[in-house]
């Protein structure tokens, strides 16, 4: 419990959250359907996490190897700015995107759940994985969420994130929706 009080204090300055796709922000399972085209499903609350994030001035990377068009146009959709699809080196390109907004890997947290992410999560201030990531990540991790990936994790991470920072939900938020 003292660890987790701990992580929680980090939160706190964290400045930018950098995403994964499937695993994160998808339960992971890719549909295709006849004509060849692979299909995500989002969840909801993770859309509406990440869309008030961006309000409020954070700062939200999405770094994935996936290709898909559709996750881009779902995530740009929200006002996400950064979305990377077919990323092959994500660390290159995530020390790129610190550059360009002036942060460092003290500012990041790092959402991920499979191997590809562990080199990014390394570096980052703060390394969380959903409850279903695979046993490499959860042992590098500084926070397991007990949330599945595609289930609401991002919302977990960006509403405790928001919260310890004082910038969840309010009364002037409720009015001005």
């Amino acid at each position: 419990m003292e660890k987790k009080i701990m992580i929680f204090e980090k939160f706190k300055q964290i400045k930018a959250i950098v995403l994964d796709v499937d695993g994160v922000l998808t339960d992971g399972k890719i549909l295709v359907n006849e004509a060849g085209e692979q299909l995500r499903s989002f969840h909801v609350k993770d859309g509406y996490a990440m869309q008030l994030a961006v309000k409020r001035g954070f700062l939200l990377l999405v770094i994935t190897g996936g290709k898909s068009q559709g996750v881009l146009h779902r995530l740009t959709g929200l006002g996400i700015q950064e979305v990377h699809i077919g990323v092959a080196n994500k660390v290159a390109l995530l020390d790129q995107l610190l550059q360009k907004y002036q942060l460092s890997y003290q500012d990041t947290l790092f959402v991920g759940d499979d191997c590809p992410d562990k080199q990014c999560m390394e570096l980052a201030e703060i390394a969380v994985a959903p409850a279903d990531a695979v046993a490499e990540i959860k042992a590098i991790a500084d926070y397991i969420s007990p949330i599945n990936g595609g289930q609401g994790v991002v919302r977990d991470i960006i509403e405790k994130v928001l919260r310890i920072q004082g910038q969840w939900f309010d009364d002037t938020h409720i009015k001005s929706i």
